[in-house]
């Protein structure tokens, strides 16, 4: 049920890409994509996205909460190899930099807590757990990349509408897939007695499905949004910094503990992802300069 959740919720996206939609959606491409190619495009990234959930899903159901973690945090060093050969992406001192830092601040944060097998979890499950967790981590990492080069190659729209239809089209697949994955596999009979032994009553359980739900497919469009303006790389890079900030948060809302690992976590986090944004400064200032020297010579051939 668990995968079924983070991809449901796509229902509510057709507001915003009601009210964002626009009649004049420019492309930079003469020839659209067709048909054909969209359908096997989101239906692809569609079922990575239900098998990346998965793997998720399982590797979380055997692993303790910061084994789980550590191993997540692998994934921005896949991003960087997968960024590297697919969207050609440049590697420079400062975005190495940040790359590394941030995977240490994610790696120091999980192995804060007691990363033993979880009781009741055989090595062969808890094996197991970490084969998909590592392996949800390294496909997360390609699906962000095929995302980027969706973008760039094929749809090459620049409406923000392109990011709530991929998020749209390839939950839909992602959903259909798990639900009927869901029902295959015969877990849909222990959904009432999961839901009957939910603490708050069943209300709450729904509730609770619905919220996490709609919180899925609202960090869903950020992860494709980011990757829609900047790259796949940054996108990930932002997610990281997020998993250090969280005791953060943890300490303002429900009072957790700050200890010295974790401020030096979130240290570490600020200072990888100041790095990065450094960098895409420097880049944009020399685009700038580019953009204005074309202009001025433009300009100096204009005839009199």
């Amino acid at each position: 049920m668990a995968t079924v959740v983070q991809t449901a919720a796509f229902p509510v996206l057709f507001i915003p890409l009601f009210l964002f939609r626009s009649a004049k959606d420019t492309s930079t491409s003469t020839n659209p994509p067709s048909i054909l190619v969209l359908l096997l495009i989101y239906f692809s990234l569609g079922s990575v996205i239900a098998l990346d959930n998965w793997l998720y899903s399982t590797g979380l159901l055997y692993l303790s909460a910061s084994t789980y973690s550590l191993v997540c945090a692998s994934q921005l060093a896949f991003n960087a190899v997968f960024s590297y050969f697919i969207n050609s992406q440049k590697f420079t001192i400062l975005i190495s930099n940040s790359v590394i830092i941030l995977s240490l601040s994610s790696a120091l944060l999980a192995v804060d807590d007691d990363s033993e097998r979880p009781s009741g979890v055989s090595k062969s499950k808890y094996f197991f757990g970490f084969i998909c967790a590592l392996g949800a981590s390294a496909l997360y990492s390609l699906l962000l990349s095929l995302m980027q080069l969706t973008f760039q190659k094929v749809l090459k729209r620049e409406t923000f509408t392109v990011v709530l239809e991929m998020q749209i089209y390839t939950s839909i697949v992602a959903t259909i897939v798990s639900v009927v994955a869901l029902f295959a596999s015969g877990e849909w009979k222990s959904l009432p007695h999961e839901m009957a032994g939910f603490g708050k009553g069943r209300v709450s359980y729904v509730l609770t499905l619905v919220g996490t739900a709609v919180a899925w497919q609202t960090c869903s469009v950020g992860v494709v949004g980011l990757i829609f303006i900047v790259s796949s790389l940054f996108s990930n890079a932002i997610s990281t910094v997020s998993l250090a900030v969280t005791p953060l948060a943890a300490l303002v809302i429900f009072h957790d503990k700050m200890n010295g690992v974790k401020i030096i976590a979130l240290l570490l986090a600020i200072w990888g992802f100041v790095t990065y944004l450094y960098q895409n400064y420097i880049d944009e200032s020399k685009a700038q300069r580019r953009r204005n020297e074309m202009g001025e010579s433009r300009v100096e051939r204009s005839p009199c």
